[in-house]
């Protein structure tokens, strides 16, 4: 896929490293790599989206309610992607339940991202570029799990960023659409490992799911796009 014509030209060393750091970032996303959480901490604070400069070809993810909404399609533009392709080249030894229900999945992040796209109207972000090349979309194993970091990732971030909208109106929109995004994650979970739709790992010991920062989140999501986001702008508290 092109990259941004904006982007300073690379070396073959520094683009080797590059390509390195995001696979791992990629596996330490899918639970099944040596980097963990600890690692994203220690990558550099650039790779968050959140410098205090605009980089020269990124995305603005804007101020305000609109920077969230604008992080939200963001995210909502990423899953649909991802499931369009997963229902356009179904995995080897699909079901046809697995089939119907995915399609189902697929259905409703595409009407999320529509709905973000017209709501936004000119302030909309522009569609991105995805990077979905560490996935083998041929293998069940490949699908379910990066499904599953999709959806965790998602309700991650729809719950910490509850917290910075400032219209109640947007605020109740996000709550209809972070519990779909619930339902989604735990039948992706079930998959699979029956029975763990609400383990310790997204649940903890008060029965509250994740929240995770703009930050955390859009390191993790850039792993998946060429595009370059950048929510700078984006309320703090």
């Amino acid at each position: 896929m092109k990259k941004d014509s904006l982007q300073p030209e690379r070396t073959g060393v520094q683009m080797a490293h590059a390509k390195d750091v995001s696979r791992k970032k990629f596996l330490s996303v899918l639970g099944i790599g040596g980097l963990g959480l600890a690692g994203f901490a220690a990558c550099n604070r650039d790779d968050d989206g959140m410098g205090s400069t605009l980089p020269p070809g990124s995305v603005d993810l804007g101020k305000g309610d609109i920077g969230i909404l604008n992080y939200a399609y963001a995210l909502e533009q990423l899953e649909a992607a991802f499931y369009t392709k997963v229902a356009a080249s179904p995995y080897s030894g699909i079901t046809a339940a697995e089939t119907a229900l995915l399609t189902d999945i697929r259905d409703h992040e595409v009407a999320h991202r529509e709905f973000f796209k017209k709501a936004l109207g000119t302030a909309a972000i522009p569609a991105l570029n995805v990077n979905f090349s560490a996935i083998d979309f041929a293998k069940r194993d490949s699908v379910l799990a990066t499904a599953k970091a999709f959806e965790d990732l998602g309700v991650s971030a729809y719950n910490g960023a509850g917290a910075l909208i400032a219209d109640k109106n947007y605020l109740a929109l996000a709550g209809k659409i972070v519990s779909v995004e619930a339902r989604h994650a735990a039948y992706i979970r079930d998959l699979i490992s029956n029975g763990s739709f609400a383990d310790s790992t997204v649940i903890d010991a008060n029965g509250m799911d994740q929240a995770k920062a703009p930050a955390h989140v859009l390191m993790i999501a850039q792993s998946f796009l060429t595009s370059k986001l950048w929510g700078g702008n984006l309320p703090k508290s």
